[in-house]
């Protein structure tokens, strides 16, 4: 089950990052992470770019509500998502 946090007014979150896919989507859980299927490919910050979009329209925060807290150059991420709650990340990562 993904380990969900709230500390300090914002959620945080592990992501597991596969890049390169054919389409951006959540493809399950891997251990305490979300899996994360991002189709830009790991060059020049383009798929934390890509990974950044993609979750702050999934949880409809700004995107500049998401960022990378750790994991920048590795496929395994600490997410940060302001103006979210727990309940909601935690729903909208089921679904």
């Amino acid at each position: 089950m993904v380990e969900i946090i709230e500390k300090g007014g914002a959620v945080s979150f592990k992501v597991r990052v596969q890049p390169r896919a054919s389409r951006t989507e959540i493809a399950g859980e891997r251990g305490e992470a979300v899996k994360l299927r991002v189709a830009a490919p790991p060059v020049d910050g383009k798929a934390n770019e890509e990974c950044c979009r993609f979750l702050a329209k999934l949880l409809g925060v700004s995107a500049s509500s998401v960022e990378i807290v750790s994991g920048d150059s590795s496929r395994d991420k600490v997410i940060r998502v302001r103006n979210a709650s727990v309940e909601r990340v935690r729903e909208t990562l089921k679904a």
